[in-house]
C-alpha cells in the first residue's frame, strides 16, 4: 500500500492513525517532497472512478490563489491531470493506492 500525504496535514495524520491502529502496512511518501506525476495521477484517476475534479484540493490556498474554481471547467480532464502534477498541493490528501483501488481524502476508515 502507498500512503501519499502531507506531513503537516491533520486529515493525512489522521488517516496514518487509523492505519497504523488497523494494522496496515504502508510506505508513506510526503507529497510535497515527490508529487505524483503525471502518469500516476492519469492511473490513479482511472482506478478512483472519480471526476478529475475530485482530485484537487480546493480548500488548498493553492488552489485558491491559482483561481481554478473558475479555471477547471474550461480544461480538458488532461489539461487537468498535467495541471495536478505540477505541484503535490494541488492534490486531494491523503491519497491511499492499495492494489486497484485508490483512494483521494480520508473520511474516518478506509
Amino acid at each position: 500500500m502507498l500512503f501519499v500525504c502531507y506531513p503537516k496535514c491533520g486529515t493525512c495524520r489522521k488517516a496514518r492513525k487509523w492505519l497504523d491502529e488497523n494494522g496496515y502496512s504502508y510506505e508513506e511518501r510526503d507529497i510535497k517532497e515527490v508529487p505524483p506525476t503525471y502518469e500516476e495521477l492519469k492511473e490513479w484517476h482511472a482506478l478512483s472512478g472519480l471526476p478529475v475534479k475530485k482530485l484537487f484540493n480546493t480548500s488548498g490556498m493553492l488552489y485558491k490563489s491559482m483561481g481554478l474554481k473558475d479555471k477547471l471547467p474550461q480544461m480538458t480532464e488532461d489539461e487537468q491531470l498535467r495541471l495536478l502534477s505540477t505541484d503535490g498541493m494541488l492534490v486531494k490528501r491523503p491519497v491511499i493506492v492499495d492494489g486497484d483501488k485508490v483512494t483521494f481524502g480520508f473520511k474516518g476508515k478506509l
